[in-house]
């Protein structure tokens, strides 16, 4: 039985980058930079107004003082206006600031009077003026090869004009679920027959990952059958079976696979839930055999799943694990087993409470947890301790 760390650095060993490819901004989200880019112009462009009110020349405007309006600069278009002392423009948020002036005076704090206005304070050079590249200059890296691209990030590229961006390519998985227990949502379930969930479930998550699923399939127990379906699933980047990889006498995914020709790099896994898992290789694709248990299938798609998505992405290693956040337990927490578990629960305020039952089949307490919690073997948590846990969403 091959230990978490060994399991998880054998399946990243394995995987590739896949191509780089072009994308429209708004296909971009979710991916994962191909290259470093850099600012090719400065944000601000130019020095503007933070405020609506008149653009002055500081020294001149204090509490009383009378200034001349000499013109109006909206924002949009420069219009080339100059100022002197004792003059002011009307000036809107994000207008060029005219040349010769250094402040601008908030409406609410002067008193209009025809082509006067009289100031009810005084100014210091720079208030409520954005100076230029005072966010951004120009040829600072604003993105670094293998960072995700979140819907901010497409902002950022937008106001430098970049219309499409190199990314790593979406990974093509197929998902296919075993077992003649399971009956398809939608049948009636034969006595002794419960629905097949894990399908769903995978594939929301690979969505999530940002793969693109291409087969969703399920398979009773027979080795043909088997075979002839991972003979479809393997035309992609990756394929996730979940069910029959434990040593039972129906549990036919590894014979199946080898009669294809797959090489199965690792099986079994010290960790709780998630014991048989399965990770192999045929003719480029990459080959995850979940446990049929849907916590197991759960745990293990994001311990060892996930991060194999996210590198093919072409995320670099500090983003493909699960982000680790501080909290402090709502309850006592012991591992008794030889293996690290892996609890569910919610993390709400600040506080990480054990949510349901912890079996492997418990779908319940799963379906409202948000954060997992690692135990090593023998570990014992006092009630308020303080400890990590990790997050999904």
């Amino acid at each position: 039985m091959t230990c978490e760390a060994d399991a998880i650095s054998a399946v990243l060993a394995k995987v590739a980058p896949l191509k780089v490819c072009t994308e429209p901004l708004i296909d971009a989200v979710g991916r994962f930079a191909a290259r470093d880019l850099f600012a090719g112009r400065s944000l601000p462009g130019f020095d503007n107004s933070a405020m609506d009110g008149y653009a002055v020349v500081a020294e001149s405007c204090h509490a009383s003082a009378r200034l001349r309006v000499i013109g109006e600069q909206p924002a949009g278009e420069d219009r080339g206006l100059t100022i002197r002392a004792g003059e002011a423009i009307r000036i809107f948020t994000g207008a060029p600031l005219p040349a010769g002036a250094d402040a601008v005076i908030m409406q609410e704090d002067v008193t209009r009077d025809g082509t006067t206005i009289v100031a009810q304070c005084g100014m210091e050079p720079g208030e409520f003026v954005r100076r230029k590249g005072s966010d951004l200059a120009e040829g600072q890296k604003i993105l670094s090869g293998g960072e995700g691209i979140a819907a901010q990030t497409l902002a950022l590229l937008a106001s430098q004009g970049v219309a499409e961006i190199e990314v790593g390519a979406r990974p093509r998985v197929a998902i296919i679920s075993t077992g003649d227990e399971l009956a398809r949502v939608g049948d009636q379930p034969a006595p002794g027959q419960i629905f097949e969930s894990n399908s769903i479930m995978l594939h929301a998550l690979t969505q999530i990952t940002g793969a693109e699923v291409t087969l969703v399939e399920h398979c009773g127990d027979d080795r043909e059958r088997l075979t002839e379906t991972f003979r479809r699933g393997l035309k992609g980047d990756a394929l996730i079976v979940s069910g029959g990889v434990s040593v039972g006498d129906h549990d036919l995914v590894k014979p199946a696979l080898r009669a294809l020709g797959a090489e199965i790099d690792l099986w079994r896994v010290a960790i709780k839930p998630g014991k048989p898992f399965l990770f192999g290789h045929a003719f480029g694709c990459c080959i995850f055999g979940l446990p049929g248990n849907p916590v197991s299938a759960f745990v293990t798609f994001l311990k060892f799943v996930r991060p194999a998505l996210l590198k093919m992405m072409g995320a670099t290693e500090e983003h493909l694990g699960l982000r680790q956040v501080p909290a402090r337990l709502a309850t006592k927490v012991t591992n008794d087993s030889d293996r690290p578990h892996y609890l569910r629960g919610e993390l709400r305020a600040g506080q990480f409470t054990i949510v349901g039952r912890q079996e492997s089949h418990a779908l319940f307490g799963l379906s409202r947890a948000n954060a997992l919690l690692r135990a090593a073997p023998g570990a014992n948590f006092a009630p308020g301790e303080n400890v990590m846990v990790e997050l999904w969403a």
